[in-house]
């Protein structure tokens, strides 16, 4: 198998852009940076600015701050820290919108 065949998404296709729902969490930020060193396209939206979301916006992952359903725009698959609450305005326009949910653990 090769990197454009690794991920698949029934609905989509191959998977390109993946969110991350709390990227600036210790193990988000790992996860998210191995799949933008393999060339997925990642974006990602936490509560608030840190060296972390720092860093990933220099290797040039999008960060939101805040959590609004606008951020998920584009996204093939949605990765959702255990730290964020299913209520979520992003992780429920997911559902709504039919775009994978997968919890990080």
């Amino acid at each position: 198998m090769n990197n454009s065949e690794q991920f698949l998404s029934p609905r989509m296709g191959r998977v390109e852009q993946i969110h991350f729902v709390g990227i600036g969490g210790a193990g988000m930020c790992g996860i998210a940076e191995v799949l933008h060193n393999q060339g997925y396209r990642i974006t990602g939206s936490d509560l608030g600015e840190s060296g972390t979301v720092q860093r990933l916006r220099s290797l040039g992952i999008q960060v939101y701050i805040g959590h609004r359903l606008e951020n998920i725009k584009g996204a093939d698959v949605v990765v959702r820290s255990s730290a964020v609450d299913f209520n979520n305005p992003e992780i429920v326009a997911a559902r709504e919108l039919m775009i994978p949910v997968i919890p990080r653990a």
